[in-house]
């Protein structure tokens, strides 16, 4: 779905024991480079190779990719998409979740003892599925890491947003030409209402909810939620809401 000129909110079917949704990778892009906002769940590098085809955006022209945080379906097809692009093709991440996108820490969230309470829970098939999830979790080194507040020299500017409390190192990023933050988990949203954070996937919620209040400080004219979508109906007054 196309949200600004060069913003373009992809949509991603993800199926995981049993469970079916949709999730919302980023693309931005102008006529010759192209940047890809988290990559989905492991396997999706077709998926995704499709939604930036069908948005008129060359695969080849992907030259960075900005990773939200560390969560396996954010960062699920890196392998897949840099094995599939230019070798120079850059990933941003910021420090605090690095070591766990290079795989020398294990995911906050599903650490050897909660993967395999996990496993013996799940029917055959669904197991057979997340032990290739989570048993061999992908990784890819951080070429660039960000910080809060650092503008990304991006089609007109990426400002980053350090929003801590869903995992340690997460941000969101705001388009500043076309006013649009790319929240990541920061919260979620249902119907175009924002939500805030997921409480059952956020460690911190205290520190989740804090992290919020850095987006009363913009002028957002619409919020691509990577589980929800897209919100665009008074989103100032809904930021504004959700920090009372």
């Amino acid at each position: 779905m196309r949200i600004a000129d060069g913003v373009e909110m992809l949509e991603l079917e993800m199926a995981f024991a049993g469970n079916a949704s949709v999730i919302h990778p980023t693309l931005l892009y102008d006529d010759k480079h192209a940047v890809l906002v988290d990559v989905g769940v492991p396997g999706q590098l077709h998926a995704i190779r499709a939604a930036v085809e069908k948005a008129g955006v060359p695969f080849e022209r992907i030259d960075a990719v900005i990773l939200t945080h560390q969560d396996i379906d954010h960062i699920g097809s890196i392998e897949a998409v840099l094995g599939a692009l230019d070798p120079s093709v850059a990933v941003y991440a910021h420090a605090e979740d690095k070591p766990y996108i290079e795989g020398d820490k294990p995911s906050i969230k599903m650490t050897p003892e909660r993967v395999a309470q996990m496993l013996a829970r799940m029917p055959e098939d669904a197991r057979k599925q997340a032990e290739a999830m989570f048993l061999h979790p992908p990784k890819a080194k951080v070429t660039n890491v960000v910080a809060d507040g650092e503008i990304l020299p991006f089609f007109g500017g990426v400002q980053v947003v350090f929003t801590p409390g869903h995992t340690p190192g997460h941000i969101a990023l705001y388009h500043l030409p076309s006013k649009t933050l790319i929240a990541g988990d920061s919260t979620v949203s249902r119907e175009g209402k924002l939500l805030g954070p997921s409480a059952q996937a956020t460690p911190d919620m205290p520190e989740a909810l804090a992290s919020l209040k850095k987006f009363t400080a913009l002028d957002v004219a619409q919020v691509i939620c990577y589980h929800g979508g897209l919100c665009d109906d008074h989103v100032n007054e809904q930021v504004r809401d959700l920090t009372k």
